[in-house]
């Protein structure tokens, strides 16, 4: 990963593939110990899961899905929106409504790729969560 300080993340939205065979791709634009900065896209619904390292913002740069934190109810997110919660808040998004549906996230600390915890283990590990594109 190069040393950036400038960032067009619309251009490098556009970068993030039409299909995966993850629930999500991510572009780390900056993955430091105090901190991660990631743009990703969703493909399909995410179940009820965790991350334990990293409290999380996200941000909705484009599309529409409902999102769920904790014991909520489901809330609709779209462009404009930002979204945080702390580590180990389970949270998920059980309907995707306009798809691309994309976030620029940022993680404190650091998220490791592998920082995933699905409440039902059935539901899917880190493989099937994410996988990381190359820039």
């Amino acid at each position: 990963m190069t040393e950036n300080h400038w960032f067009d993340i619309a251009q490098l939205a556009a970068t993030l593939p039409e299909q995966s065979d993850t629930m999500l791709r991510d572009l780390r634009l900056v993955d430091r110990e105090a901190a991660s900065c990631r743009i990703f896209r969703t493909y399909q619904t995410v179940p009820p899961h965790f991350h334990v390292s990293c409290d999380e913002y996200l941000y909705v740069l484009q599309g529409r899905a409902m999102f769920k934190i904790g014991d909520a109810e489901p809330r609709e997110v779209g462009p404009g929106m930002l979204i945080q919660f702390p580590r180990r808040t389970v949270h998920g998004m059980p309907l995707l409504i306009e798809e691309p549906f994309i976030v620029l996230a940022i993680d404190t600390p650091r998220r490791p790729p592998a920082d995933v915890t699905f409440v039902d283990p059935r539901d899917g590990d880190a493989k099937s969560f994410i996988a990381t594109e190359q820039r």
